[in-house]
């Protein structure tokens, strides 16, 4: 299909199909009528040629004495790891065959679900709107610095704005329990 393509005539699609069978390398150039050989190139005008003849039949490989004098054949001194405590683990399966299961992995999650209760403090949700909205303004800064400002800029508004409803209505409830509060701790009758 590539022969029909490229408008080769009978002879030059001949000669490259003998190559082929003969499974020689394609000519360089095919005459589209004669099969006159090409006049070799002289070897003044091919410097590849003549460096390739310079070059010695034997390939340069270095002596085994050099080979071994680098630190390629060098091993690493064996180091062991630190092995699991075995007095734990007959204690451990001693609990399991007499009780029927292992007392210290029951202690160990209680004493790891409190430890995890302590130490992520719960994050006031007044306080997350606030960073996503200074994420939001920052993005934006960005995206405009980039030039990308308008694409974005009506999207991050929109949440921001959204961000901000949010906010105020969590500042409504507060207040509205701080009022409570104070009034459950000063009588009615007494408003000063």
């Amino acid at each position: 299909a590539l022969m029909e393509e490229s408008k080769l005539t009978r002879f030059q699609k001949r000669c490259l199909m003998d190559c082929l069978e003969r499974g020689d390398a394609l000519p360089r150039q095919c005459h589209p009528t004669s099969s006159q050989e090409a006049a070799p190139m002289p070897p003044a005008l091919s410097p590849a040629r003549h460096q390739l003849s310079k070059l010695s039949a034997k390939p340069h490989l270095r002596p085994a004495e050099l080979c071994r004098a680098g630190d390629a054949y060098s091993r690493e001194k064996f180091r062991p790891q630190a092995r699991r405590d075995l007095e734990r683990e007959k204690q451990r399966l001693q609990n399991i065959l007499a009780m029927g299961k292992d007392v210290e992995e029951h202690q160990e999650k209680q004493t790891s679900d409190q430890t995890k209760e302590e130490e992520t403090p719960e994050l006031d949700r007044f306080e997350e709107l606030v960073n996503e909205v200074q994420e939001r303004r920052e993005f934006l800064a960005e995206m405009e610095a980039l030039g990308q400002g308008k694409k974005y800029q009506t999207i991050i508004l929109t949440e921001i704005s959204q961000k901000m409803r949010e906010m105020e209505i969590i500042d409504k409830k507060r207040s509205e329990e701080v009022k409570e509060l104070m009034t459950k701790d000063f009588p009615s009758g007494n408003k000063s």
